[in-house]
């Protein structure tokens, strides 16, 4: 294992870091691993802790879903840790172990539910081809108004940026 290429910054030992420490905690109940990372950056730290409070819980994304999209974006960007980090929480979303264990697989199961295909697929092509499909992204939009678009569209972005940070700053168990 390689070791992660910035220092970690232990919470409460920055003075000027108190207030987004304080939102992280009351938010996350923690300081995790990858907020002391981020930490070195209080400004990231602070609109990254906005921004994904807002993805993970104030859009209309059910969880399962959300879920399953965080593991597979973890999946194709080969960030293990996000993987690991976000099996307790699918869990506690309702998703079954053969539905997390078939994120792995490289080209998805029959075992999804069509909504679950749906974004499944759209995570596969924002984060392989980066380009969305015409026909795909008329599926996603048969099915969702113009605020879930934005919002499963928003989750798979955020969560390819939080994986990738993850990936090339050696974040890892």
């Amino acid at each position: 294992m390689n070791a992660i290429r910035v220092p970690l910054v232990t919470p409460g030992t920055r003075p000027e870091l108190t207030e987004i420490e304080g939102r992280i905690l009351a938010e996350r109940g923690r300081v995790s691993l990858l907020y002391q990372v981020l930490l070195n950056s209080g400004p990231i730290a602070s609109g990254w802790e906005r921004m994904l409070t807002a993805v993970r819980n104030q859009t209309s994304i059910p969880a399962d879903l959300r879920e399953l999209i965080i593991l597979r974006v973890a999946v194709l960007n080969q960030a293990n840790f996000e993987f690991d980090a976000h099996i307790p929480h699918a869990q506690k979303a309702g998703v079954n172990h053969e539905k997390i264990e078939a994120t792995r697989a490289p080209i998805l199961a029959e075992i999804f539910s069509p909504l679950e295909r749906l974004a499944l697929e759209l995570a596969d092509a924002m984060t392989r081809d980066i380009t969305v499909p015409e026909a795909l992204m008329a599926r996603v939009q048969a099915h969702f108004d113009a605020r879930g678009t934005v919002e499963l569209v928003a989750t798979v972005a955020a969560y390819n940026m939080v994986s990738r940070l993850l990936v090339a700053l050696n974040v890892d168990h």
